[in-house]
């Protein structure tokens, strides 16, 4: 059930059990976050990293290609599916 709403709330895995989304500013967090708290599994552990755009973007891959959703996306801020 939890990642079924991570995955309603737009967040895309990008890790077995890492998932992201971007935001358009950081007042958005806050409604985010209350909306996990909301949701996360009693046994659960849940952690949240913000960082912005230009520091996600500036992480390196050290072995393999990029996944097939960060070809997709890339660098473009906005993407319809």
């Amino acid at each position: 059930m939890f990642r079924k709403r991570l995955i309603e709330l737009g967040f895309v895995m990008i890790q077995e059990s890492v998932y992201v989304r971007t935001l358009p500013n950081r007042s958005q967090l806050k409604k985010y976050e209350d909306q996990l708290k909301k949701v996360t599994p009693y046994n659960g552990l849940v952690e949240l990293m913000y960082v912005s755009e230009k520091q996600f973007n500036d992480r390196c891959f050290l072995a393999g290609e990029k996944a097939p959703q960060e070809v997709a996306v890339g660098n473009n801020k906005m993407v319809i599916i």
